[in-house]
């Protein structure tokens, strides 16, 4: 199974009347994310699964990465890549799947899942960029705007 996860693109500044679960994306976060669909179907990405945490920035992230990627897999919301989960939890979850996964959240919690995966730490990732994960290795990073995955 390979794992692409992906932290939310640009989304719009927490406000009193709109709080940060309900923020959307800004017009280059939705361009942003559908051209991180395009770059990962460019390189192979194929997923089984779709997963986003609930909040709004990561499902719509996650909506329009699949519009970039050419699927019909649905967009399935998991409370567990809600900011503040435990990331063993989510690994844990990803035991049960079959076939490629691409998660969308938040960090610091996506490159905390990142750590466990590989075994090492990656580094932040970076708002609309997508990490490739197989067999407990780095296979790249891409960024929304990349000519091509880096490593």
């Amino acid at each position: 199974m390979d794992v692409f996860l992906v932290r939310h693109a640009e989304a719009i500044d927490e406000t009193l009347d709109l709080r940060d679960p309900m923020r959307h994306l800004t017009l280059r976060g939705r361009e942003q994310a559908r051209a991180l669909g395009d770059r990962m179907r460019w390189h192979d990405c194929t997923p089984a699964h779709i997963w986003s945490s609930p909040l709004v920035r990561a499902v719509q992230t996650a909506e329009l990465l699949a519009t970039g990627l050419e699927t019909n897999v649905a967009v399935e919301v998991a409370p567990l890549l809600a900011p503040g989960q435990d990331a063993r939890a989510i690994l844990d979850a990803l035991k049960t799947l079959a076939g490629d996964v691409v998660l969308v959240g938040h960090e610091p919690g996506m490159s905390a899942l990142a750590t466990l995966l590989v075994g090492k730490d990656i580094g932040a990732i970076a708002k609309a960029e997508a990490v490739r994960i197989a067999d407990g290795q780095l296979r790249w990073r891409c960024a929304w705007n990349s000519e091509a995955p880096s490593r």
